[in-house]
């Protein structure tokens, strides 16, 4: 026989040719087609190269009168072995990659690794059998060895065999997170000796599985049939002198007005005082968190929500008690300080055109009365359909202005509001609800006017009430004419009717009609 016929016959009854085109054919479609498993591909290749040099060799023996020896059997049984081995690897690809992803079937990857070590163990036993070698002597001798090693390799076969337990129980699973001890992290990895955690500073913990398995593992975030959310707790102190519900309904409103993200909505943040402390009432915000990596910005935002609630309701944090602040002080600083004050409010109210019309007693008056109401970025200052009596002036950052229409649950960008500005005026001369929702676009700070302050204006002269009714009336219509895309003489028609309008609503809503008929007017 010739070379050729040697191959053959030594390769099997399959024909070599066509089983090398059919194996390079799959690897190539499964190398494009399976980019993660390139290098396992790859090395198959070329390990059935190496196959292919082995039947070579063994043909040369064959034809050399060789194919009786011992060597010959160990060449051929080293080829048939890794001919197997690189047919196993492309199944492998094929089934787990392809066949189960098709029908959304993952199983564990300690579970294939073992499928595929026993299949390795299988084909070399039965190749060996097939080579006439007596297993029964192996088998007895290789318990005696195996006994041996599991002794002195019982700690790693622990964790190879928790690893196991870990993956097919699916305790814990690759993108949880756990906490062991002190540490917490996201599971990254889980193999066969150890489970690998990163942790939010970006360092990664490698733990032995029977560590895990002996030890008390906490699941962070996770409850059966529920979304995965971790409760977090924000403290804070506030003096005795003000009230528990006032502390907690600030609070509350200020977590609860705005969508914070990260924070699930249900169950939804609240507020309880936690403990009586020396000084000072020992609160805290409670929310849920949805992103179990961002524990630190999402605590400093709702810290940041708590101060400026508190801020904006006249509660300050408390200061310890052992703390003593010295600052020198006498009349005349506090005069300067206080008409430096009134100055910039004063200021404000003259770039306001609806107080246009008031006198510089007036207004100083006003000034007198305005209460500072700081935001945070974000934070919705006002909200359309509220009732609110009090007017807004904007004294630093900006906000924007969004109309939501009738039915519709989607809000429209109308306009920007900055330094200067002012909104919520209808709240205050009419009583009617909020026509538009203003949102912080920066940290701001606001001058608030009440109506029981302006009241007293507009009881002592009525008349400013025709003056404000013509500003209302020149607002709404701008509005409405970017909402409603109104002509030239529809604003006019629309400006003379609310007008009219709106000093019927002012004068009723001061009970300005009756003060003027006991005055005689």
């Amino acid at each position: 026989m010739n070379f050729w016929s040697n191959l053959q016959a030594v390769a099997g009854t399959v024909p070599l040719g066509w089983l090398t085109l059919g194996f390079y054919a799959a690897t190539l479609a499964l190398f494009f087609y399976v980019p993660a498993e390139r290098l396992r591909l790859r090395t198959a290749a070329v390990l059935y190269a190496v196959a292919l040099a082995g039947f070579s060799v063994m043909a040369l023996m064959q034809h050399g009168g060789m194919g009786e020896s011992t060597t010959y059997a160990w060449v051929k049984w080293a080829t048939r072995f890794i001919e197997w081995v690189t047919i196993i690897n492309v199944s492998r690809v094929l089934l787990v990659n392809v066949l189960f992803a098709l029908v959304r079937f993952h199983p564990p990857r300690i579970a294939i690794d073992l499928v595929l070590a026993i299949s390795y163990i299988v084909v070399g036993l039965t190749l060996l059998t097939q080579s006439g070698v007596n297993l029964s002597g192996i088998l007895v001798t290789s318990t005696v060895i195996t006994a041996a090693v599991a002794f002195s390799l019982q700690d790693t076969l622990g964790n190879i065999m928790g690893g196991l337990a870990l993956q097919m129980e699916r305790t814990v699973s690759v993108g949880d997170w756990i906490r062991i001890g002190a540490d917490e992290g996201r599971v990254s990895e889980i193999r066969w000796r150890q489970t690998s955690i990163e942790t939010r500073n970006w360092d990664t913990i490698v733990i032995p599985n029977s560590v895990l398995m002996r030890g008390q593992v906490t699941l962070l975030g996770h409850r059966t049939a529920a979304p995965r959310q971790q409760r977090r707790w924000v403290y804070f102190n506030v003096d005795f002198r003000y009230a528990p519900s006032e502390v907690i309904a600030a609070v509350e409103a200020a977590l609860r007005a705005d969508p914070i993200e990260h924070v699930a909505r249900e169950p939804a943040p609240h507020c309880l005082m936690v403990d009586f402390k020396d000084s000072y009432g020992y609160y805290a915000a409670r929310y849920w968190l949805t992103d179990l990596a961002l524990t630190d910005p999402t605590d400093s935002v709702v810290r940041h929500r708590v101060y400026f609630a508190l801020k904006r309701a006249g509660i300050p944090p408390s200061i310890p008690a052992q703390m003593l602040f010295v600052e020198a002080d006498d009349p005349k600083r506090r005069e300067r300080k206080r008409g430096e004050e009134l100055a910039r409010r004063d200021e404000a109210l003259r770039h306001c055109v609806l107080f246009s019309a008031l006198t510089e007693d007036e207004r100083t008056e006003l000034a007198t009365n305005l209460n500072v109401a700081p935001f945070i970025r974000g934070e919705i200052i006002t909200r359309q359909g509220a009732v609110a009596h009090w007017l807004y002036i904007l004294r630093r950052g900006e906000a924007e202005v969004r109309v939501r229409a009738d039915g519709s649950d989607l809000s429209q960008r109308v306009a920007t509001l900055r330094e200067g500005d002012f909104f919520g005026e209808m709240g205050l001369l009419t009583g009617e609800p909020r026509t538009a929702t203003i949102i912080a676009l920066t940290d701001v700070d606001c001058y608030r006017l009440d109506k029981q302050h302006f009241n007293e204006v507009l009881q002592r002269r009525p008349e400013v009430a025709q003056d404000l009714a013509h500003i209302l009336a020149q607002r709404r219509v701008e509005l409405d004419a970017i909402l409603e895309g109104l002509n030239e003489e529809a604003k006019r028609q629309r400006m003379s009717h609310l007008r009219t309008d709106f000093l019927g609503r002012i004068r009723k809503f001061f009970t300005l009609d009756r003060h003027e008929k006991r005055n005689g007017g």
